[in-house]
């Protein structure tokens, strides 16, 4: 469990700071600043981490043997009504964080490749390595499902007209309550993060594989 918890530490650290940095920074982009003047726009850890999401809920669940490791960072405050243009604008905010995660798997495939390709050969580094896109991949694709609070909802709402944006709205005070019922039904492993993170190693493999021929 300790190395577990020291492989992943790292990569989780980044994973969350940089997604909910990223969504205040594309909410300062366009025109509501309120994460900004909390400070939240910043790559301090410190800003995002949750006691209870990001350090216990997860804890708790590795030592119970939980089959599904389940966190969430601190949310990103954003006043959607000071966005330029709300409905439009919410869509951007909400692809921030998942498109954050995307660059920090590429760059930690990068990385992988780099290491191999210096010759190091210390499993330490290169399972770092190796979580760090695994990690990125799972918040990705868990963060897509399109149910709010999760930014796939929050992107749902922006897509949908008026009249069906505002009754997907209405679910967003028991929607973490409803993802989580679906996630230990098996609902949302199986017909939703398995597909779409196969799909994105695919992409990214594709991304990557100029970088491997090169270096194997």
């Amino acid at each position: 469990m300790i190395q577990t918890v020291a492989l992943y530490a790292l990569p989780v650290i980044f994973a969350i700071t940089l997604h909910e940095a990223a969504h205040g920074y594309a909410a300062r982009h366009f025109g509501d600043n309120t994460a900004w003047m909390m400070g939240r726009v910043t790559l301090n850890p410190l800003k995002h981490i949750d006691p209870f999401g990001t350090i216990l809920l997860p804890l708790i669940l590795v030592l119970i043997g939980s089959p599904i490791i389940l966190g969430a960072a601190k949310p990103v405050p954003v006043r959607f009504g000071n966005l330029r243009n709300p409905k439009r604008d919410m869509i951007w905010v909400a692809l921030a964080g998942p498109a954050a995660n995307i660059v920090m798997a590429l760059a930690w495939g990068v990385g992988l490749y780099l290491l191999e390709g210096l010759g190091v050969t210390e499993p330490f580094f290169l399972k770092m390595c190796q979580g760090g896109v695994l990690v990125n991949v799972v918040l990705f694709a868990f963060n897509l499902f399109p149910l709010p609070p999760l930014d796939g909802g929050r992107i749902l709402v922006g897509l949908l007209p008026i009249k069906q944006a505002m009754l997907v709205s209405r679910v967003e005070p028991f929607g973490f309550f409803i993802v989580i019922a679906l996630v230990f039904t098996g609902f949302v492993n199986t017909l939703w993060m398995q597909p779409l993170m196969a799909l994105t190693y695919t992409v990214l493999n594709l991304l990557l594989s100029p970088l491997a021929a090169l270096i194997r």
